[in-house]
């Protein structure tokens, strides 16, 4: 007589919880995704391209990914430089300036803009002296850029700081003690480290400023071709209920979404794969 045992799994109720997993999965991103599709491939195609190519529709484009991506540029960089002044500084205020890093993701959104427009405003405590110069703030592409970079600054901050509190400071201090310049030490040592977190920081940055609505609606202006965000003219058509233009503009802006994000997560596995270890970056420092 023969046995035969059924392998366990080393996670207990793994089933199960993958099973609930595909169905919340299901419920709040598939099932409403392909309803979108759905409800878009109800226009013939000479009617879909007619709306996703309009003048209007592309300027929208051309604005909310350009600025997007300026935010996300911005975030990038500024975001590993205040993660860093958090982590290896002491100065006194410094658990309310960390604090501050969060505000934007407890502050409403509407709240947002509307203290965005009244600080950029051409009477505003920075719009004035930025208009005295020439240079328009608020209702402007500036305008727009400006709070999409208010908005995804938390992203960058939130996913470098824990990667540079756990990195070991002996390797900078091993590579300084060998020669290395203090430049030589970032780019050699800190920053193959902390690159797959600022690179998903900026991958979530770039995500939510695309999105983006409540804190853009107040200091863009709202004019079409020059000022119009792609959300807004979405919302714009479903008050109008033009239900399909709105829903074929949406799948526009999500196949867009993915194209762009793809290579930003391919990126980012690519950085983690080239990641090199600690002994290898300190022979490098001391050749130099």
């Amino acid at each position: 007589m023969s046995f035969t045992f059924k392998k366990r799994s080393n996670l207990p109720g793994f089933g199960l919880a993958l099973g609930y997993t595909v169905l919340y999965l299901s419920l709040i991103v598939l099932i409403p995704l392909a309803a979108t599709f759905l409800k878009a491939s109800a226009l013939t195609w000479g009617q879909f391209w007619h709306i996703v190519a309009s003048p209007r529709a592309v300027a929208s484009y051309r604005l909310t990914f350009g600025a997007s991506l300026v935010g996300a540029v911005i975030n990038l960089i500024f975001g590993i430089l205040v993660a860093w002044v958090l982590v290896r500084y002491s100065f006194p205020g410094k658990r309310l300036f960390d604090t501050l890093v969060d505000l934007p993701f407890a502050l409403p959104t509407a709240v947002a803009g509307i203290a965005l427009t009244t600080i950029y405003a051409p009477n505003g405590w920075l719009g004035r002296p930025l208009a005295s110069i020439g240079i328009k703030s608020a209702y402007s592409p500036l305008g727009v850029a400006i709070a999409l970079t208010f908005i995804g600054l938390p992203f960058v901050v939130r996913s470098v700081q824990p990667v540079l509190e756990d990195m070991d400071k002996e390797l900078e201090e091993a590579a300084a003690s060998l020669g290395a310049s203090r430049w030589q030490t970032f780019s050699r040592v800190v920053l193959p480290t902390i690159l797959p977190a600022a690179l998903a920081g900026f991958a979530m940055a770039f995500a939510r400023a695309v999105g983006e609505y409540g804190s853009v609606v107040f200091i863009s202006g709202n004019m079409p071709m020059r000022t119009e965000i792609t959300p807004l003219l979405i919302i714009t058509k479903l008050d109008q209920y033009d239900y399909k233009g709105a829903t074929a503009i949406a799948v526009v802006m999500l196949v867009f979404s993915m194209i762009l994000l793809l290579p930003i997560n391919l990126l980012q596995k690519w950085s983690s794969r080239r990641e090199e270890k600690p002994s290898d970056l300190i022979p490098e420092a001391s050749e130099t």
